[in-house]
């Protein structure tokens, strides 16, 4: 089968319904002023960053292929990552926080394939193939950090989302397209804008995904490392972006010990941090990460985790005692009086599974129209079903071609007969089917035989409740693909123009002798037409310097003019400071 990626050892690894996340990379689609772009933050980023950030950054960089000079290639990059065991793949924009961690658990970084522009050279609030490629992936580099990147994909992608979660996630989405794309309008961005900050003050209680996401943000993307005194940067949005890295290191910005109460700390993607949360090193990550995970449904299961996942509207698995685990959307659980969930049920397509293997003849063909159970332990026998042997199977009248009463607690009662047991290898029973089959809780009728057969569970708890599949394969279209696509942006023949210099520059520098009749040439075409584009005189001026070009005490003159205009103030100086240097 086609992909839009290159399979190797990593990413051929990758379940198929992560596949339609990814796109090929539009490699052809970044103008010359993006590689122009690149390469000032890039430089920018090494020129600073090696005073501040933690030190597997620096040398992550070319372990990872991440160059200075270029926007990197994909394909280059997997070449080069796949020796320290991960791999990358291009998509657009944000994808679904699930979709996300679960990529991660599979050792695969998202990288979003736009590139920010000139206007948020220092700041983008869109995710940007610098934030992902220059931010994310020197610090996999670091064995210790990788494993916990990987481990908190792994359980991040099993966290319960709210069905509120996924509208946030569309609105920041929109939002984030509409601010990058400089033909928005404001009335655009303010009604983005409105609606995501309605939707932050109307969330409820946070949903596991939402508190995973905030652990992810503090850590992954906003994370320093060491002393709150003398911290270093780890996280990606801070290592790609030269604002936010200058800025996190003032006294103004709140530095915090790193615990697992930053899970109750909602961030605001649209702006600078107040404050920021500082481990002592990669290995406290880790520590907190599994504090978090001891609380989620994933490891707790009963009856919270089972409302967990019909509150979500989505996708998700429980699994009982026995392991048989039960893929679907849920949409009741019966309670008794103590709290314990007595019986559940699922609406529409459904998979059983074992250790996350779909079980022969259970997949969704057969439980298209969902499957309900009793869970728990019959009235009035100590042993529960799960545990029984042959023997009390038997005794208890629960055999092949038997017709049975079960009675369990809590008011669940079943009546059929009984057509065969499924066991798992260690030949405890998971399954009992039936026919003739009636289910009541109390006088309420939950199943009938008309309905046909009857798959009962066998379980005395659930010990488990996560968002997903169990078996990756049994569905086949988990996750979906947001309807909002990142904006193309529209080039005016003026800005085609413009760029058509810049790739001249990028050509002069890479070519062996430079003549100043040209760079003379280029600039004089800049003051006419182009005169408040300081990014490309930057680059005339880095040039006239390596050269000892006449002209450019012209080029600089013309910067300190253009250094008047306060957008550009910081960033005229600190690319100055990098040419003399």
């Amino acid at each position: 089968m086609k992909t839009n990626f290159e399979l190797n050892d990593v990413t051929k690894k990758l379940p198929k319904h992560l596949h339609k996340f990814v796109l090929k990379q539009p490699y052809e689609e970044y103008t010359a002023q993006n590689q122009a772009v690149w390469r000032y933050v890039m430089r920018m980023n090494v020129d600073y960053l090696k005073k501040v950030a933690h030190k597997s950054y620096i040398k992550g960089l070319s372990k990872t292929g991440i160059s200075i000079e270029n926007i990197p290639h994909m394909e280059g990059m997997n070449r080069i990552l796949k020796e320290i065991g991960w791999a990358a793949v291009s998509v657009d924009g944000f994808i679904p926080p699930n979709a996300f961690m679960e990529f991660q658990a599979y050792n695969v970084l998202v990288i979003a394939s736009d590139m920010r522009t000139i206007d948020h050279i220092e700041y983008t609030p869109a995710p940007d193939i610098i934030h992902e490629a220059a931010g994310h992936a020197p610090i996999i580099a670091n064995p210790e950090y990788a494993e916990y990147l990987r481990r908190f994909g792994e359980i991040g992608s099993k966290a319960i989302s709210s069905a509120k979660d996924y509208e946030m996630y569309e609105a920041i989405r929109l939002l984030s397209i509409l601010k990058e794309d400089p033909n928005s309008s404001k009335k655009e961005i303010q009604k983005a804008e409105e609606m995501v900050t309605y939707l932050q003050n109307n969330m409820g209680e946070l949903s596991e995904m939402a508190q995973i996401r905030n652990l992810h943000w503090w850590t992954v993307e906003y994370g320093l490392i060491g002393t709150l005194q003398d911290p270093k940067i780890y996280g990606a949005g801070l290592l790609s972006s030269i604002g936010e890295s200058k800025w996190c290191m003032q006294e103004e910005v709140k530095k915090v010990p790193y615990t697992i109460e930053a899970a109750n700390i909602n961030f605001d993607i649209t702006k600078p941090q107040p404050q920021l949360f500082v481990t002592p090193d990669f290995a406290h990550l880790s520590l907190v990460l599994e504090q978090f995970a001891n609380k989620m449904a994933l490891r707790k299961g009963g009856l919270k985790g089972i409302k967990k996942l019909i509150n979500s509207k989505n996708l998700g698995t429980i699994e009982l005692s026995t392991g048989l685990q039960i893929s679907g959307v849920f949409t009741k659980v019966i309670a008794d009086e103590n709290g314990k969930p007595i019986y559940f049920q699922t609406i529409g397509e459904t998979a059983l599974a074992n250790r996350d293997k779909e079980l022969i003849g259970h997949g969704i063909e057969n439980h298209k129209d969902g499957f309900g159970s009793p869970i728990g332990k019959l009235k009035g026998i100590n042993i529960p079903i799960e545990n029984m042997s042959p023997r009390d199977l038997e005794a208890y009248q629960i055999y092949e071609g038997k017709q049975i009463i079960l009675e369990f607690e809590g008011g669940i009662k079943v009546q059929g007969d009984v057509i065969t047991g499924t066991r798992d290898l260690r030949g405890r029973i998971q399954l009992i089917t039936l026919i003739n089959c009636t289910v009541k809780h109390f006088d309420n009728i939950l199943f009938n035989p008309a309905w046909g057969i009857y798959d009962m569970a066998i379980g005395k708890e659930v010990v488990a409740a996560y968002s997903g599949p169990a078996d990756a394969n049994s569905f086949y279209n988990v996750g979906k693909v947001s309807e909002t696509k990142t904006h193309k942006i529209r080039y005016t023949a003026s800005q085609k123009e413009l760029y058509k210099l810049y790739d001249k520059v990028r050509k002069i520098r890479a070519s062996k002798v430079v003549y100043e009749e040209k760079i003379t040439k280029i600039f004089n075409q800049l003051k006419t037409k182009f005169p408040k584009d300081w990014l490309l005189q930057l680059e005339l001026y880095e040039l006239c310097l390596q050269h000892n070009f006449s002209i450019k005490k012209d080029v600089l003159e013309n910067l300190e003019k253009l250094k008047c205009n306060k957008s550009y103030t910081k960033l005229i100086e600190n690319g100055l400071a990098l040419c003399h240097n």
